[in-house]
């Protein structure tokens, strides 16, 4: 949208000029400029409106442009007169004197005196500063001989007060247009300063930081909105004042090198404040300096949260200490050494055999521990391979490597600030990253890939792995010095041939957390459980909680007994043997009947389409073809 104008025409003939203009010139701007008419004070009321409506530039001419630039604060251009709007007037004439006055406010009669060597004649220029002058100048005007005034509409209506000829000077279509599109431009160039003031200032006030800013002789220019709640100070009182006059600590933070930025932590009242300072230049002038500072316990409130935002992400440990059944005595000597553990802050190595539950009791310990309220970030170290994985958990900055998401990324050892960070399947961890996860737990600050800068972190590890680590360690997979460090402290969790008794408990548990696998199953007779306690779990609580789903799954009464559970072991035990079986038996032959039989099913049940055939199956209709017909 352009800016809006106000053209303001002291008389009728220039009010007409102006909206002939407007009308033929600047038809998309039409609403944009408004023409009114009025004369020196009688127009100043319905300036002001207009100026409250939003009018960002006016235009008029003579003592009226000058009444209203005096009186307002935007841009007020004067309709300049021409050497060929003076020539149109004199013309008007016929013939004219030797001496003749061109009276009116110097907006209107400058460079008038280029007209002098084109006619021949001489002009006496008439300067008025102000309408209550002008009588006397134009008397003084006579005195010297002239005997015809051409100015604007005061000087004639003078001249004709005191019987001397006079023809007023209008302003032609080609100055009112040159002054409408010098207005659009100053107008559009004003707007456009403002929306960046406007910006500007909205950052500025908006900003979490304290914002003060300074000139060379260090008094206050700027000072935000939360700088005076931080410092409990308007910026009425701020403004003008010498910066060391309203806040002396600060002068702490000064020193001999201005080109340096500063950053340093001061001590302001019951206050810590983080401060930071910059010069402020102009091309190589030092114009002042700017300040920015932040409560520090208002930063770690925000940080507190992000943590909150995480925890809805799913960076939460969801088990509890009493999620762990077991009433064997190795069991509850484990869960104690767990609490006790859990109110450290020291690193934990939780071992134990596949499926015997060790991220149950990690959570379990996050959830006892100080840092309940933080941030829980699990991640299996065997999951990922080894690039995928320090990206993962050191994080990475834009354009470190091919495929880098714009803006970089956040590592886990980040997102787990001020909660606890579980690496599963510690063993299996690249040697060469246990390098920088040893320097992580000694330093407490990363990296990222491609960065240049250290983070620091507050973390707590706990690891967890199957493997013999000592064992590891004499055969160079596993470091040492990070075995020691992880090593701390050490939960070992039993397996279920170790604490048999609790595999009643574990069974009538399970049953109970999947009865909506199967309504009907109520529970497990004494057979069932004396069968259980009486079985081989290398699997452990994994093992027996998909034992239990497959018996629910497969019963159809609500009671399941020891025949169940007998049947759902031989058929997984079946599965295996036989897996084993065809795995020593199979032949290329054997192999290949087998593939031709499994083709022919799915063209079978596809009625013998080959396109959808080949689509189930994952492979071009071509291959399909040529493998049904091969001999």
């Amino acid at each position: 949208m352009d800016a809006r104008i106000l053209l303001v025409a002291p008389f009728q003939d220039l009010y007409e000029v102006a909206g002939k203009v407007v009308m033929e010139q600047f038809a998309d701007a039409h609403a944009c400029v408004k023409v009114i008419q009025g004369n020196l004070q009688e127009c100043m009321e319905a300036v002001k409106q207009e100026i409250e409506s939003g009018t960002e530039v006016i235009i008029s001419r003579g003592g009226t442009a000058t009444l209203i630039e005096q009186n307002v604060d935007i841009p007020v251009l004067p309709i300049e007169v021409g050497v060929l709007d003076i020539l149109r007037a004199m013309m008007t004439n016929g013939k004219y004197p030797d001496k003749v006055g061109i009276a009116g406010f110097e907006n209107v009669i400058y460079g008038c005196e280029e007209m002098e060597s084109l006619l021949g004649i001489h002009f006496y220029e008439i300067y008025l500063h102000e309408e209550a002058e002008a009588e006397t100048k134009i008397k003084e005007a006579l005195a010297h001989g002239v005997e015809l005034i051409v100015g604007d509409a005061i000087s004639v209506k003078l001249a004709a007060k005191l019987g001397v000829p006079a023809i007023m000077i209008h302003s032609g279509r080609e100055a009112v247009y040159k002054v409408i599109r010098e207005a659009q431009i100053i107008g559009n160039i004003r707007r456009q300063e403002k929306e960046k003031s406007v910006l500007v200032r909205t950052m500025i006030d908006q900003s979490a930081e304290a914002i003060i800013a300074t000139d060379t002789d260090n008094r206050i220019t700027l000072f935000n909105s939360m700088a005076e709640k931080l410092f409990c100070i308007s910026h009425f009182e701020a403004l003008g004042k010498s910066l060391f006059e309203v806040i002396p600590a600060l002068q702490l933070c000064e020193t001999d090198t201005i080109h340096d930025v500063i950053e340093d932590i001061q001590q302001f009242g019951d206050k810590t404040i983080a401060v930071k300072k910059a010069i402020l230049q102009l091309a190589d002038e030092t114009i002042g300096r700017i300040y920015t500072l932040q409560n520090v316990s208002q930063i770690q409130k925000l940080e507190q949260n992000v943590r909150k935002k995480l925890h809805k992400k799913g960076l939460v440990a969801k088990m509890q200490m009493q999620d762990i059944i077991g009433t064997s005595s190795i069991c509850i000597a484990m869960k104690k050494k767990a609490v006790k553990y859990a109110l450290t802050q020291s690193t934990i190595l939780v071992t134990g055999d596949s499926g015997t539950g060790k991220e149950v009791l990690v959570q379990s310990i996050h959830n006892l521990s100080t840092r309940a309220n933080g941030p829980f970030v699990a991640i299996n170290c065997a999951a990922l391979p080894e690039h995928l994985l320090e990206s993962e958990l050191f994080g990475y900055e834009e354009g470190s490597f091919t495929g880098a998401k714009r803006g970089g990324r956040q590592g886990l050892f980040e997102l787990a600030h001020g909660g606890t960070l579980f690496l599963d399947e510690i063993g299996e961890m690249p040697i060469s990253l246990q390098s920088r996860l040893l320097r992580v737990l000694q330093e407490k600050e990363i990296m990222h890939i491609g960065g240049d800068s250290v983070i620091p972190v507050d973390v707590r590890i706990i690891a967890a792995t199957n493997q013999n680590l000592a064992q590891m360690i004499e055969e160079k997979v596993f470091r040492a010095d990070l075995y020691y460090r992880l090593n701390i402290l050490r939960i070992h969790i039993p397996t279920l041939q170790e604490r048999r008794e609790d595999i009643p408990l574990l069974a009538k548990e399970l049953v109970k957390k999947l009865g909506k696998v199967n309504l009907n199953v109520q529970r497990l007779d004494s057979g069932a459980m004396e069968y259980l306690k009486q079985c081989s779990w290398q699997g452990n609580i994994r093992q027996l909680a998909n034992i239990i789903e497959r018996v629910m799954l497969l019963s159809d009464g609500p009671v399941i007994t020891k025949q169940d559970i007998m049947e759902a072991r031989d058929e997984v035990n079946t599965d295996i043997e036989q897996g084993i079986d065809e795995e020593r038996d199979f032949s290329t032959d054997n192999l290949g009947r087998m593939e031709k039989d499994t083709l022919l099913r799915v063209l079978s049940e596809e009625k013998f389409n080959y396109s959808r055939a080949a689509i189930r199956l994952g492979i071009h209709r071509t291959t399909l073809w040529r493998k049904l017909n091969k001999k």
